[in-house]
Formats: C-alpha cells, structure tokens, sequence
C-alpha cells in the first residue's frame, strides 16, 4: 500500500497537478489573473523541462558542494521571504511604550493573515531588510515599480483593543541622522526654539507657519532627509482605542469610545512620583513590581516610574514610602507637540478629544475649525493638496466644503500611557498602514539579566490575544 502510494505521489503529473493547485490557489487569493501566466513556468518546471530555472545548477553533472550550498540557500531565501509578506514576520520589541502588556526584548510572532498581508508597494528589495541596508546604511528597496495599496482577504478586522502592528504614519519624511524621531516633532522644536529666540531678543513675533518654514528649512540645509514609501516605514505596535467610526475622548487618563468608558487592561501603567522617608526602595522592590533598571528614575527624596495600578497599590504598603502619586497632563494648556498641533486643541496626553475616526467612503462638512484634524489625512495619506485662501478651504485648487474620505482610519495607543510615541503626538492611523496582528511570544529576553538568567522563561510561547 505504501509502495503505490509512493508510486502516485512520485509521478509527475500528480507533482505537477499539486504545484499546479497551490499555485492557482495563490493567484485566486491575489486577485491579479495575469499571474495565471505562471501556470507554463510550473508546466514547464515539472513537465516539458525545456528552461533551466535554476540557472547555477547543471542538468548534464553532478554539482559542487558549492553550487548544492547556494542553491539551498536561494531557496530558504525566496522561501523565508514569501512567508513574511503573506504570511508572518518576526517583531521585537524596542521600546518601553507597550509595557506591561509587552516587554522590551519580546520577540513576536506577528500574523499577516489575521488582517489580511498586503501586496509590497516597493517589491525590488534586499531580503530580510526593512529599509536600510546593513552595512553602506542606503536604502535597502528600489523604486523603480511601486505598486499601489491592496490588501488581500484576512481572517478578520482590526478591532477595539487588538494589539497591531503597522508602519510609523509620520515615517513618510526621515532625518537620517535621527532615525527613531518624527521628522515633523524636530521640525516644531525648531520653529518653537526660534520663536522663543525673537521673543528674548525682542525681535518681531512671526506667525508659527513662518517659524515652521523657517524651521523646515533649517533642518534641511543641516541633516539629510529622505522620504520613505508607506511599506518601508518603521514598524510600530500599539494598542487599538478606536476604529473607523468611533469618537474617542480621553478624560484624566481614562479612555472613552462614544462616551463609554473602555475597559483598562491589566498592563496599562502610568508615571508616578514615589516619595520616600528619605531611605531608598530596595533595586530587587522594584524588580518584584516588574519595573527595568532604566525607570527606576530617583527624584530627591523619591522615585520617577512607571507603574500598574496595582504596583502603585503595593509601593503604598512598602513601610518607607510616603506617598505615591499618578502624574497628571491637564486639559486647557496649548501643547505645540499634541495632535492636531492647533492652538484651538489644547489636548494633552491625559485630556484629549472628542475626535471622530473617518471610516471609507464617509463625507464630512469640512470647515476651518475640523481642517487641522483631518488636513494630515487629506493631504498626506489620501494625495490632495489643501490651501486657505479669504477664510475659505480649497482641495486640489477647487473650493469645497466638504471631503470623502478614501481609507478608515485607527487610533493607536501605546500602554505605557506616559511614555509613549503614539496616536495622541502624530494623529490617525491609515489602514493601509497595518502590517498585522502578535499572536504569541516566541521569545523573551530581559537586558538587565546576563546569559541564560536574561530568558524570561514565563513568557515563552505566552498567547498575545489577551494581553
């Protein structure tokens, strides 16, 4: 029985009809039937034989070890690279923003499929890089064929709460030099520092678009900036608050979708001001209360650091503290690096909103007071381009009052509330921006730890659906 089985899976039709299925399978969740053409390049790889695809092997003698070597290695390589645009990539955590859900140094298991992998914008590419190269530092993706969005089906919708993946939205413009900041935020801080110049001088106070193009051009005659396609922006992971169609509010640190108020997961952690009777919090306290070597920030006669609330609750029984106390950003303060970056938000990190969430095919009433919170999206995610002219908005040169929208858009939050680069410093998520969903840790490792102690054994292969 085994034999005939053999017999029939060794045939090379039924290899073929295999290849062929998988193939037609592929092209059928594609959606682009020009690639039915590559139907002959399987015929002919497993019936006629009349092309050498693989080009470096000899058909007539035996290869080298050397050319056996490259070819498993040309392989592993196309292989490896199908898999991460269609169907998963590995992402590890950088940054403190999502923690205590995720950690620094999780490593994750990041699904394409869950939203749906979208077909590359950029497809000539080195392999295995996100957009620079390792070693010169260049771009590591040509330009030569850009494709336009397309998402191919998913098992699901991104949904309140999820944990995503996605490309850094405000990564469209970079300065090489500071790759990890938003060009836009060092773009403010310059035309802020030149305000705050004329006002100590005593010079002219300019409007802040002047101190903003004079700031742009600064930065540009001192650093080099580049531009990035939406597929070879950074990749950021956040947490979910609100979906196409949602109006979120944030009041004194809570979260609100259409005035409801948002269940507080269990690591959500703001910073607090610990304060001690002058002797210090044992290094191994904050260790037990899952606090990192680099938040253990000491102030005077206390502590800076981030904290759950139930790691605040238990500081408060420690016999030397006196007091703790959750940092508080006001509403009513005009902060020049807060979303929509308008004096008429005064919106801050604890007090923010209402702000409505565009979903596909929406139409607005666009006035003068809601441009500032849709200009971005209409401009830089949907290619118009915006102007005022005598107190009236002109898209693409022609009067409007009002816009549709072309893609839903998200609002990502990191839940380390007061330190993170999220959704309430550079505004709206794009969809075409989601990469995908973290399913599980593969692996975890805690840079205060040395050798096998920096393994966080409990988190391995640790579920990230209910984080």
């Amino acid at each position: 029985m085994l034999e005939k089985i053999r017999s029939i899976t060794s045939h090379t039709y039924f290899r073929f009809g295999f290849a062929g299925l998988v193939y037609l399978l592929w092209v059928i969740w594609l959606g682009n039937f020009w690639w039915l053409l590559g139907l002959g390049v399987v015929f002919d790889i497993y019936i006629t034989k009349k092309v050498n695809w693989s080009f470096w092997k000899s058909r007539t003698k035996k290869n080298s070890v050397f050319i056996e070597w490259l070819d498993a290695l040309i392989f592993a390589v196309v292989a490896v690279t199908v898999i991460n645009i269609f169907l998963f990539q590995n992402y590890k955590i950088p940054t403190p923003s999502m923690e205590k859900s995720l950690l620094v140094g999780d490593h994750l298991y990041v699904s394409k499929v869950s939203y749906g992998p979208r077909v590359p914008n950029t497809p000539l590419s080195f392999p295995f890089t996100a957009n620079t190269m390792p070693v010169t530092g260049g771009p590591s993706y040509l330009k030569w064929i850009h494709r336009p969005y397309h998402r191919l089906a998913g098992f699901g919708e991104v949904k309140n709460n999820d944990a995503v993946v996605f490309n850094f939205p405000a990564g469209d413009t970079v300065v090489v030099t500071f790759p990890e900041r938003s060009y836009y935020s060092i773009v403010r801080d310059y035309a802020m520092q030149m305000k705050q110049n004329d006002l100590r001088n005593g010079s002219t106070e300019k409007s802040w678009e002047e101190y903003l193009n004079a700031g742009r051009n600064q930065l540009w005659n001192e650093y080099e900036v580049i531009d990035r396609p939406v597929d070879r922006r950074d990749n950021y992971i956040k947490r979910c608050v609100a979906i196409p169609g949602d109006t979120l509010s944030i009041v004194d640190g809570k979260l609100y979708i259409d005035s409801e108020p948002v269940e507080v997961f269990e690591g959500v952690q703001h910073r607090h001001e610990v304060y001690t009777n002058g002797t210090p919090i044992n290094p191994k306290a904050f260790e037990r209360l899952n606090v990192a070597r680099d938040d253990q920030g000491k102030r005077g006669n206390g502590y800076s650091v981030p904290l759950t609330d139930a790691s605040a609750e238990m500081l408060k029984g420690f016999t030397n503290v006196v007091s703790v106390r959750k940092d508080e950003f006001p509403a009513g303060r005009y902060n020049y690096q807060i979303f929509p970056h308008d004096t008429l938000y005064k919106w801050s990190l604890d007090n923010f909103g209402p702000l409505w969430m565009p979903y596909k095919g929406a139409t607005i009433n666009l006035t003068l007071e809601n441009l500032p919170l849709y200009k971005r999206i209409i401009e830089a995610y949907e290619g118009n381009s915006v102007a005022v002219r005598n107190g009236e908005i002109f898209i693409n040169g022609e009067l409007t009052k009002e816009y549709t929208f072309k893609l839903g858009y998200y609002f990502m939050i990191g839940d380390n509330r007061h330190s993170s680069s999220d959704c309430r410093y550079w505004g709206f998520v794009p969809e075409d921006h989601v990469l995908g969903k973290p399913k599980f840790i593969w692996l975890s490792l805690d840079k205060d730890k040395r050798f096998l102690g920096k393994i966080r054994w409990n988190r391995m292969f640790m579920s990230t659906d209910n984080i």
